[in-house]
């Protein structure tokens, strides 16, 4: 007997009916997920999440995800470990609950600032963490602004690695009046290559602060490579942990005659002493995305300005799920 397929009218453009789909959040950021399902217009899935007493997590998925496309969102944040093992249980009770296809969505990376050997006996743990997301029956990852683009190729499974670079293009143009007189500034030399592209997108020039480190977190030098006298200076950076660098460039840049500082970092983790340096720095403003949660911080230091990312994962999430190009994302901010 011959079966007929009815003809396919294309991707689907409403993102009100979207079929066999389940989004589901860890503990890690509820908030950022439901931004996330509100966007799509679909109910977020019903999962318990528990500890026994011991500290073992316990995850139940409280809905058949048998044949559907599963999204799990869960970012690298505070408890980071936690987090982890929670990310992985839940991938792997959807995989052995028969979910077609199961994505973890990980606005933030953890573990990505160890991706390379840089000293004997060194672990390389992003690497690890691809394994474990990888063996737990992750079948695809999307993140955003990896500390390293080349922990794409510590998968063996397709991993998207989302930009907030169009998102702050449309910060800066939106909320600093006189941007065409600014010059974007790179607090290391690792972060050259983003900074460049950012001062080529706003058509203005750009300066390198070349630092020297003791050991982790402690900057013994730094030494500015470019011109930003009478200049709003942009510090753009892809993390923000403990602001000692960040902070230290601020000071550096007013001595070199800058009017103003901003700070523009993808993922503001804000661990240790970051929020009373953010408050007695001279930063006009620090601008993080929701790529961790942020409300308990911005409440400790007015600095702390917001950009929501939610729209940008929400239409990764709708175009990988409609098998449609996800490119228009890396250049473009969604309506």
């Amino acid at each position: 007997m011959q079966h007929i397929r009815p003809q396919s009218s294309g991707p689907l453009k409403d993102i009100g009916r979207m079929p066999n789909i389940k989004v589901f959040s860890g503990t890690s950021h509820p908030d950022l997920a439901q931004k996330i399902c509100d966007r799509l217009g679909i109910e977020r899935g019903k999962v318990v999440t528990k500890k026994f007493s011991n500290g073992e997590c316990c995850v139940e998925i409280g809905e058949s995800v048998r044949g559907e496309d599963v999204y799990i969102i869960q970012t690298g944040c505070s408890e980071v470990n936690d987090m982890l093992m929670e990310l992985l249980i839940m991938i792997n009770a959807c995989k052995i609950a028969s979910a077609c296809r199961v994505t973890a969505v990980i606005p933030c990376f953890p573990y990505a600032r160890q991706d390379k050997k840089d000293k004997s006996r060194a672990p390389i743990s992003a690497k690890l963490v691809a394994n474990m997301l990888s063996t737990a029956g992750a079948d695809h990852i999307i993140t955003m602004d990896l500390h390293a683009s080349q922990i794409q190729g510590f998968f063996d499974i397709p991993v998207d690695n989302l930009y907030a670079e169009p998102a702050v293009l449309k910060w800066i143009r939106d909320n600093i009046t006189d941007w065409r007189n600014c010059c974007i500034v790179s607090p290391d030399a690792g972060g050259a290559k983003r900074v460049t592209s950012i001062a080529d997108r706003l058509n203005v020039d750009f300066a390198l602060i070349h630092k020297e480190r003791k050991k982790a977190n402690e900057v013994a030098s730094m030494v500015l490579v470019g011109d930003v006298k009478d200049r709003i200076a942009i510090l753009v950076d892809d993390m923000a942990d403990t602001c000692g660098t960040v902070c230290h460039a601020a000071e550096k840049l007013l001595e070199a005659g800058a009017v103003k500082v901003f700070a523009i970092c993808t993922h503001g983790i804000f661990s240790g002493p970051a929020i009373s340096r953010i408050n007695n720095s001279m930063f006009e403003a620090v601008v993080v995305t929701n790529s961790v949660p942020q409300e308990e911080r911005m409440k400790m230091a007015q600095k702390i300005k917001l950009i929501d990312i939610s729209s940008i994962l929400a239409e990764a999430v709708r175009r990988t799920h409609n098998g449609e190009s996800v490119s228009f994302l890396f250049s473009h901010v969604p309506l």
